[in-house]
């Protein structure tokens, strides 16, 4: 996993901070959430919450922030996790963290204003739900982080370029329209 936090402006310039935790094999956002005062007790909070009881992650990449602390860092230790930092002035180095923070704001924030903390944080999670669910990531080829079994189910057709009779492709608005995501559904017959 790699986390970062990056800065958002509310309509009432009111500075936010931003925490995204995203794992790297899957390309899925694990975790996103605002604060006005980011603190090592919040951030770690953030972090227990992800990594739960599940040991399914090895290691938490993050750079060289100030609130990322010897202390935090110990924090994290004893959450079963390795922690790895960044070098100075590299963000390369976390380049698929920064990578989704500039998509986060390329396809989100720079299309809505938030009102408050409480306003962004539910801007984030629908679109958080939409790049999980929705969004196709060519880093998967061409795939979503958490698929349905039933569209899985219908793509399988002979071709790649057509659908299997039958098929409908359905249209769901996401973020007022802002995005949309197609899915898959078998036609009903007429009866």
């Amino acid at each position: 996993m790699a986390c970062d936090f990056f800065v958002a402006v509310t309509a009432a310039f009111r500075l936010l901070y931003v925490f995204v935790v995203i794992e790297h094999g899957s390309r899925r956002l694990a975790r996103v959430d605002v604060t006005a005062h980011p603190s090592a007790a919040w951030t770690l909070q953030q972090l227990r919450e992800v990594v739960g009881f599940d040991h399914a992650h090895r290691y938490l990449i993050h750079d060289r922030e100030s609130i990322f602390a010897r202390q935090l860092d110990n924090s994290i230790r004893a959450l079963g996790l390795i922690v790895l930092k960044s070098p100075p002035r590299c963000p390369k180095a976390t380049s698929i963290c920064e990578r989704v923070i500039g998509t986060i704001r390329r396809e989100c924030l720079d299309w809505l204003i938030s009102i408050s903390e409480v306003h962004l944080r539910a801007i984030l999670k629908s679109w958080v739900k939409h790049n999980n669910r929705g969004r196709p990531h060519s880093a998967l080829g061409p795939g979503v982080p958490d698929p349905s079994k039933a569209a899985a189910v219908l793509w399988k057709s002979e071709s790649l370029h057509r659908l299997r009779a039958g098929t409908l492709v359905l249209a769901k608005s996401v973020l007022g329209g802002l995005h949309h995501e197609y899915s898959l559904a078998a036609a009903r017959a007429n009866t």
